[in-house]
């Protein structure tokens, strides 16, 4: 039952990383939702956009979800992402103190939950959370294949 639940949540993820890469954005989608099923904030890379680096889809959606909740601890609340999040999304998931993060496609490079780092089971810091990867992995990694495929190709 969660895992069907996991997957719908990560279309709709899906949907905000295609918006993304239609904004000429990578293609990350994420999306918050809060106790009781309700999705609090949803969006896309917006690093292009905003000239920041720090606007990945995770750090958009926490902020969003902060304001609409009107409290910086995301307490009970489920973080869908289509990438493997970095060492700086992860870090703000544990300053949110979320409860759970589901993410479709591992990242070799620079994903801070499984590739590299394993920081959201950190004993040394002070909140873990629960993890499940790989949810529509083929379908969120496909995006990201074919958009720096078509970025190299220069199309």
């Amino acid at each position: 039952m969660e895992w069907e639940r996991d997957a719908v949540w990560m279309e709709s993820a899906l949907a905000e990383a295609e918006r993304a890469a239609g904004r000429g954005e990578v293609p990350v989608g994420a999306l918050l939702v809060a106790a009781g099923d309700r999705l609090t904030a949803a969006d896309g890379n917006r690093t292009l956009e905003l000239c920041d680096p720090t606007a990945h889809a995770e750090i958009v959606v926490l902020r969003r979800a902060a304001a609409e909740i009107g409290n910086h601890r995301l307490l009970g609340a489920t973080l869908y992402v289509t990438l493997e999040p970095c060492v700086m999304c992860v870090g703000a998931m544990i300053q949110a103190r979320i409860e759970r993060l589901v993410y479709g496609a591992p990242d070799p490079k620079a994903g801070a939950v499984d590739s590299l780092f394993q920081l959201a089971q950190d004993p040394r810091l002070n909140h873990r959370f629960a993890v499940r990867g790989g949810v529509l992995a083929r379908v969120c990694g496909g995006l990201l294949r074919d958009f720096f495929r078509t970025k190299r190709a220069g199309l």
